[in-house]
């Protein structure tokens, strides 16, 4: 988590707290020549476009007064959506038991993309069940990892 994130998560954590979310991740990212500070918020029974405004206004008023980023940037306020990407221990524990899919930097044994049922995490590595195989992914091979969801499931 970048110096960026991690202040505007202090920032972030009364606030959701005052809407009655809980704040799912923050990230501050440059695409094309913008810069995007995206919140992800989440509550029990889904996340509601007033829940997103709510927070975004308040956040947006404490970001003003505190300027911790110095270049134009937009900021989203949204869902996480139904599949997460997993970032944090928390996140990684709250997945255990639930499919996953790892996207890799580099192959692994022929894969780019290995989708199993997360076993166990540690602070270097997952472990998956992969059909009837056990394997362990060092986390820092893995690009992205995020819950796999299946409709009409």
């Amino acid at each position: 988590m970048s110096r960026i994130e991690s202040f505007v998560e202090e920032l972030a954590l009364p606030v959701c707290e005052t809407y009655g979310v809980s704040l799912y991740d923050v990230e501050y990212k440059k695409e094309g020549s913008d810069h995007f500070l995206r919140i992800y918020i989440a509550k029990d029974g889904g996340v509601g476009i007033d829940d997103c405004e709510n927070v975004s206004r308040a956040l947006s008023d404490k970001l003003d007064e505190s300027d911790p980023i110095k270049e134009a940037y937009v900021l989203e306020v949204s869902s996480p959506g139904i599949e997460r990407i997993l970032r944090k221990d928390a996140h990684f524990g709250g997945a255990i038991g639930k499919e996953v899919e790892v996207k890799l930097f580099a192959p692994m044994d022929g894969k780019k993309v290995i989708t199993g049922t997360l076993l166990s995490h540690s602070e270097d590595a997952l472990t998956l069940e992969v059909g009837t195989e056990r394997i362990t992914i060092p986390k820092e091979k893995c690009a992205q990892v995020k819950t796999v969801f299946h409709f009409g499931s």
